[in-house]
């Protein structure tokens, strides 16, 4: 096709800030509609990009003329909207978590494969120059087996990053499902088993809100984690940190360690065994801070699939495995002991 004409669905800050302008920087797309329950959102980007504007989904994927959406909606419209989506024809790229649930996520799987078009998910932690460059040291073999880690994904909380701002949708259950533990935890899930290309299989979570007010969601969840090879780590998701925001990880190896993240002038630092340091200058990770936003890489792979006919970069069978070592840390938390996840 000449070009991909893309709508929008849900124009918050993610869409803001990563989907709509890596969309309009694509040569072969035209952004052809933009969705919102706030309808001045909606009309704000059709005003500026073109297209048109919707509050109902329903009555924009009744267009035959759209071949891809992009679902940047709260979490709890993820998976029906995905799903409409699919079962129209038109190619899916969902904002994680993708569904609230292992039924919704395999609902979007199958509605996607029945219909023959791409479901990817964003999850664009996989893509940032320093984790990709992570990977190919680990892949070099030359530090060994990964042994043990520790990661973190934390800052301040989303008031600042959500159009709706203090009390919005991130901060009500109904509508998000999830707090830090969905907004960030899962991101580092994904990261983990990426470059570890190997699956988490126990997790042991406290999850709970300490500090947010006037809200139903967790701002703070840490976990152990064990994966079928039995690598074992921590990781902390928390909407209280305070100032700046945390994206760091250690992986600590038979012969040497990665440090990712915890040096703003080298994202990505190896050290040896033999006392030997690198330093890498790679791309920056991704922040919400001012200054701090780069492309994602996520719609460009996206777009590259659906123009090339490839599988996607990172299809929803991997989105609703991350999904899955959410939901157990959640059931861990409830039941207060390890919980097997679901693969």
């Amino acid at each position: 096709m000449a070009k991909v004409r893309v709508a929008v669905i849900g124009c918050g800050s993610i869409a803001k800030h990563r989907h709509i302008p890596e969309f309009a920087a694509h040569p072969q797309v035209e952004l052809a509609a933009f969705c919102d329950a706030v309808e001045e959102r909606a009309a704000a980007f059709a005003d500026r990009y073109g297209g048109e504007a919707y509050t109902d989904y329903r009555e924009l994927l009744r267009r035959e003329d759209i071949d891809a959406v992009s679902v940047c909606t709260p979490n709890v419209y993820h998976a029906p909207i995905s799903i409409a989506a699919a079962e129209s024809g038109k190619h899916v790229l969902c904002e994680k978590p993708m569904a609230t649930s292992r039924e919704e996520a395999l609902n979007m799987i199958r509605a996607a494969k029945e219909r023959g078009v791409v479901l990817m998910i964003a999850h664009n932690q996989r893509l940032m120059p320093p984790h990709v460059k992570a990977r190919e040291v680990l892949e070099s073999g030359t530090l060994g087996r990964v042994l043990t880690f520790r990661t973190a994904f934390a800052h301040g909380g989303p008031e600042s990053w959500s159009v709706e701002g203090k009390g919005g949708w991130f901060f009500r259950k109904d509508r998000a499902f999830l707090g830090a533990l969905g907004d960030l935890g899962i991101h580092k899930v994904d990261l983990i088993r990426w470059l570890l290309k190997d699956e988490i299989v126990e997790v042991g979570a406290f999850v709970d809100t300490l500090h947010k007010e006037d809200t139903d969601v967790d701002d703070n969840a840490v976990f152990i984690l064990r994966t079928s090879n039995g690598v074992m780590g921590t990781m902390a998701a928390s909407w209280t940190h305070v100032p700046g925001e945390d994206n760091s990880t250690v992986l600590y190896c038979e012969k040497g360690l990665i440090r990712i993240g915890a040096d703003p002038e080298y994202p990505l630092i190896v050290e040896r065994a033999d006392g030997n340091v690198e330093k890498h200058r790679v791309g920056p990770i991704a922040t919400n801070e001012e200054g701090g936003q780069t492309k994602s890489g996520v719609i460009d792979a996206f777009l590259e699939s659906i123009l090339n006919g490839t599988p996607p970069l990172i299809p929803g069978e991997e989105g609703m495995k991350s999904l899955s070592v959410i939901l157990a840390a959640l059931q861990s938390a409830e039941d207060k002991r390890i919980a097997s996840v679901e693969l």
